[in-house]
């Protein structure tokens, strides 16, 4: 594929709607929609900005055996689903900051410790160039439900056994998935 230009289509508060023009291998013409927190795109530079847009926490409790899941209401599908404490990274703020903050808003946990840091992935690389920093590490403290009333989040330390029963019967994201099938496998 060549890049041959962005265009935006919407402007909205939180994401701003674009087409990108592509040039098929063979010559053809093709239109591809994509959704980004990024309301300035004018080309093929600022696509591909580096710099992560929201973080995303895998917290286990002190003893390891333990993983933190929010049950979580998303408008966008409709229903509740299970997936890690996630947010946005402020304007000026750090990926580590960020974490704090989220992991606190959102469940009422303290950030311990931060054993790893994965390199910025796709959130949905299928619709959008939204880039997440995962942290894996350690909370701790009482949960409390989240502090915003826009957000339904019910969050809960599972052990092993019961992230397998979670996996069979309930709905997940799919990086929330994929840890947590590996994870209670070990």
């Amino acid at each position: 594929m060549e890049f041959e230009s962005i265009e935006k289509i919407h402007q909205g508060k939180f994401i701003t709607r674009y087409d990108i023009h592509y040039k098929t291998v063979s010559g053809k013409s093709k239109t591809y929609e994509m959704i980004s927190r990024n309301p300035d795109i004018t080309g093929l530079k600022d696509m591909l900005e580096k710099k992560p847009h929201a973080v995303v926490m895998i917290m286990h409790d002190c003893t390891g055996q333990k993983l933190l899941l929010c049950k979580e209401y998303r408008m966008a599908v409709g229903e509740s689903i299970y997936n890690f404490p996630a947010g946005l990274i402020d304007p000026g703020e750090s990926y580590e900051e960020a974490a704090a903050r989220e992991l606190r808003e959102e469940t009422g946990l303290s950030l311990m410790r931060i054993d790893e840091v994965w390199k910025p992935s796709y959130s949905a690389v299928g619709f959008s160039n939204e880039r997440n920093v995962v942290v894996l590490g350690v909370a701790g403290g009482e949960i409390r439900p989240s502090d915003s009333e826009l957000e339904e989040i019910q969050a809960e330390w599972f052990d092993k056994k019961q992230i397998r029963e979670i996996l069979k019967d309930e709905r997940l994201s799919a990086r929330t998935q994929t840890y947590c099938a590996l994870w209670s496998r070990q």
